[in-house]
């Protein structure tokens, strides 16, 4: 039925679908990735992290703080002022979301070179206190973390001078658990450091930086980051470990990363690039505390006390905007104070070790059974079972992040499924429509091609019942078939009538004839059943003329190799019948019922008395205008009162053994008018074409003394 090959075909599908999903997991192309990214902000967007952290502070440079305080920047006296009070207030870490790379042009010194004073009123503005001298005193008594960037690549122009390739002041130090991390880190070549009085003075420095993914969102913010040949560590990093007094960062690497970072009493899992997943919360009113109501004294020491304290800016003038996975856009500075939340609250996205094993392990399972079960189920069963297992992955994904805060990729072995489910179906349909018309060609061996055709496409037509139509019949039937099965071997004698017999009917079903039966050697066709063909007479007679020619050249060509095959003999009629299945629950029967039916055999029979090939009807020939005929009479068959009007086709090799045309229908229409010489002129046309059988048949009537051309049939 189905060949081998596509059998092993619909084996090596679950294998090649598994495969196929095994190397979208390993290759995690970029499209990929944007997916994966996109449901893990979905994820984010239907649980936001709850916020029930309160050791993290914003001191926001703010719009009204610029209004009341003056424009940015600030003089770093006003900076001393403000880092003194957070210090007087007991905070346990500050750290400046800003860079200090330049002297404060607001100093005495700079204000009398840009006045570009002389004199007396020179000499006593150098002689005030310098502005960063001021605020590095006041760094120096508390826990500070000032801000640098790196760059990519080597600065040029005017911020070239403030640019390095390493930390001058390294108040830390690492600790490896494992091989030394540099490869695994996002890697930049210069920095933009604060001033080295400042710097010095600092209890920490930290990278500024964030390295969003491509379309923009800040998912990842990296705990460390790679300055050309040192590790260095960045703002939250920084605070967190001054907060607690910690000097060491202790990395726990393995061959593929890093995947623990502990600073001080906090272990945070990280990726391998040493960055934290972030689980963003909503807006949080408490995190953001004015600079103005600080300087102006409006905050309580309590709300301060012990708390890790980022100063930045959300003024739409200066604000560092970043793009994060609720869709809201958020100040730089609250990305570092949701990082430090979550690893203070222990609130850390993870995705473990074990994720990409479970993921390859279920996209391998899943392609495998979805492949053999749309490969050899029906579609509703393959289309139920592959919605199950997608709502399984992406259901357990959802729960492992909502439950207990963990990040699976299930986007990739859910296109896997999808995909694998897509082939499967495509390939179980193929190999269905495949086997169809296997079924439909061994089918139609038995029933006719149009038959097996009109019941696929109305299944409804397999009703009990039937329908009245018009149709047109052809009967054959073999002559002397019974004494060649006497005379040969009967084995070869069933060979040459089933070489016979397939060729008539191959003539039939090209003409899309429907078998109605086959008894023996004699076959039964129908036309304009079960499809309407208005031009079944002509339809039915092409048929008959092209079984005759071949039976004839049968039959002539085993009669020279010496066997006796009888000839065939043809009845064709039209007529209206009852179309339909016959029979009852169990098995029914496809046929014609109605007196055309045993008419049309009639006409096969009387061929025997008649010495004709074929016998057409009226009826038939009603719907045959161009075809060549002559009269046969009209004939009362056996057991019927009324004259059917009988013609025989002519073709060109009768035509040249029979009389002429135009003579037998003049000799006719004498005998039909029952002239006098009538049985004179079919004398003389049966003495001149001796092999005539219609001459010779009226010939023998008229000499008998019939008159007229109505012949009555004794027999069948």
């Amino acid at each position: 039925m189905i060949n081998q090959s596509l059998k092993r075909l619909g084996f090596f599908l679950p294998l090649a679908s598994a495969f196929l999903g095994l190397a979208l997991l390993l290759t995690d192309a970029s499209p990929l990735q944007s997916l994966r990214n996109n449901l893990f902000d979905q994820y984010q967007r239907w649980y936001p992290r709850i916020n029930l952290n309160t050791a993290v502070r914003i001191i926001d440079i703010d719009d009204e703080s610029l209004r009341r305080l003056g424009q940015w920047p600030w003089p770093r006296t006003r900076l001393a002022q403000l880092t003194d009070q957070l210090q007087s207030a007991g905070v346990a870490a500050i750290g400046f979301d800003v860079v200090f790379a330049e002297a404060d042009r607001t100093a005495p010194r700079a204000m009398a070179d840009l006045w570009s004073l002389k004199g007396p009123l020179r000499s006593e503005l150098e002689a005030l206190p310098d502005h960063d001298q001021a605020f590095a005193q006041s760094i120096s008594k508390a826990n500070i973390v000032l801000g640098f960037t790196v760059q990519r690549g080597t600065l040029t122009g005017e911020l070239s001078a403030a640019s390095s390739t390493a930390l001058s002041h390294r108040p830390f130090r690492y600790i490896y658990a494992g091989p030394p991390p540099t490869s695994w880190l996002h890697t930049f070549q210069s920095a933009i450091l604060a001033r080295p009085e400042l710097e010095s003075a600092a209890k920490g420095n930290g990278a500024l930086n964030f390295v969003p993914d491509n379309d923009g969102v800040v998912r990842r913010i990296p705990l460390l980051l790679q300055l050309a040949d040192e590790p260095v560590p960045t703002l939250a990093a920084e605070i967190l470990r001054v907060a607690q007094g910690a000097q060491n960062y202790v990395l726990k690497t393995q061959a593929l990363g890093i995947s623990e970072i502990k600073i001080g009493r906090f272990q945070i899992p990280t990726t391998r690039s040493g960055e934290v997943w972030m689980h963003y919360s909503r807006e949080s009113p408490q995190r953001y505390l004015p600079a103005w109501k600080l300087i102006a004294g409006q905050i309580p020491a309590e709300q301060l006390k012990g708390k890790m304290i980022l100063i930045g800016s959300s003024a739409q003038g200066l604000m560092d905007l970043r793009f994060s996975p609720l869709g809201r856009i958020l100040p730089g500075v609250e990305a570092h104070a949701q990082l430090l939340e979550q690893i203070t609250s222990g609130h850390i996205l993870q995705r473990p070790g074990w994720a990409s094993i479970a993921e390859i392990i279920t996209t391998l399972v899943g392609c495998l059974a979805i492949g053999l079960i749309a490969t050899r189920s029906r579609a509703l069963i393959a289309a139920s079972t592959t919605l199950a297992l997608l709502a399984l992955v992406l259901l357990s994904g959802w729960y492992a992040f909502r439950e207990h805060t963990l990040l699976i990729n299930t986007v990739t072995p859910a296109l896997a499924f999808a995909s694998t489910f897509i082939l499967g179906s495509l390939l179980h349909h193929w190999m269905s429509e495949r086997e169809q018309r296997w079924i439909k060609q061994a089918f139609s061996r038995y029933v006719s091609p149009n038959r097996v055709s009109h019941l696929i496409e109305h299944p409804d037509s397999m009703a009990l019942g039937g329908r009245r139509q018009e149709c047109s019949f052809i009967f054959t039937d073999l002559a002397d078939f019974t004494s060649l099965m006497e005379s040969i071997d009967p084995a070869q004698a069933v060979t040459l009538l089933n070489d016979y017999l397939d060729q008539m009917i191959a003539i039939a079903f090209k003409h899309e004839g429907t078998l109605d039966r086959i008894v023996g050697d004699a076959v039964a066709i129908m036309f304009s059943a079960p499809l309407t063909q208005a031009d079944h007479r002509a339809r039915a007679l092409r048929c008959a003329m092209e079984m005759d020619a071949f039976a004839s050249n049968y039959s002539d060509t085993l009669q020279a190799k010496g066997f006796q095959f009888g000839k065939t003999r043809i009845g064709i009629h039209s007529g209206e019948v009852i179309v339909g299945n016959f029979g009852g629950s169990t098995i029914f029967d496809y046929r014609a019922l109605g007196d055309p039916v045993n008419t049309a055999a009639r006409l096969e029979s009387v061929n025997k008395h008649l010495g004709t090939h074929i016998c057409l009807s009226e009826a038939t020939l009603s719907g045959c205008p161009d075809a060549l005929v002559r009269p046969v009479g009209r004939l009362v068959l056996k057991g019927k009162n009324r004259a059917l009007q009988v013609f025989e086709p002519l073709t060109e090799a009768r035509l040249a053994n029979y009389a002429p045309l135009e003579l037998y229908r003049s000799a006719y229409q004498a005998m039909a008018q029952e002239v006098s010489s009538a049985a004179s002129d079919f004398s003389d046309l049966a003495l001149s074409y001796p092999h005539d059988p219609l001459l010779a048949l009226h010939h023998q009537r008229l000499s008998k003394g019939e008159k007229g051309d109505l012949i009555v049939m004794a027999e069948k």
